[in-house]
C-alpha cells in the first residue's frame, strides 16, 4: 500500500498544504508538486520566506498534507510537522532552472525556503474505502 500511495505522491502535479493559524484554525494552500519525495515519510517543497503559511509553520510545526488524483478518485492526508530550511545544503538541492523567475536573486535569495514535511501518520482513500496508517 506504500508503493500505492508514494506513486500518488509523485504523480500529482499539485499538493494541498494546510498550517494551523495563531487562533488555531487550520489553513489550507494549494503547492506545485514536491520538489523531492523520499518514500511516504519525508517530503519537500520550495516556497517563499515572506508567505504566510512559512510564519504559521514557524510558530506551530503541526501541519498536514493532501494529494489526490480525481481520476482515479484516490487521495491520501499525510499528518505530520513542517520544518522550514534556510540552509544552503537544502535550497541548492531543490533549486531547479526557471526559480529564478520566483527569485530573482537565486538560490540566495532571502525570499526563497524550502519546506521538509515529516510524515507521522496518514489517511489513505482508495477503491471506496479509507486506511489508515502509522508511519
Amino acid at each position: 500500500m506504500l508503493d500505492r500511495i508514494e506513486k500518488l505522491i509523485t504523480s500529482c502535479p499539485t499538493a494541498v498544504l494546510c498550517s494551523v493559524d495563531e487562533r488555531g484554525y487550520p489553513c489550507a494552500k494549494a503547492m506545485f508538486a514536491p520538489r523531492r519525495v523520499e518514500g511516504v515519510k519525508e517530503i519537500w517543497f520550495s516556497t517563499n520566506t515572506s508567505s504566510q503559511s512559512v510564519g504559521r509553520y514557524r510558530t506551530n510545526d503541526k501541519a498536514s498534507v493532501y494529494f489526490y488524483d480525481a481520476a482515479t478518485f484516490q487521495g491520501v492526508m499525510l499528518r505530520g510537522r513542517m520544518e522550514v530550511c534556510f540552509d544552503a545544503a537544502s535550497r541548492e538541492a531543490l533549486w531547479q532552472e526557471g526559480d529564478e523567475m520566483y527569485y530573482p536573486q537565486g538560490v540566495s535569495d532571502p525570499d526563497y525556503c524550502v519546506l521538509r514535511f515529516v510524515a507521522e501518520n496518514a489517511r489513505y482513500y482508495a477503491d471506496f474505502q479509507s486506511v489508515d496508517i502509522e508511519l
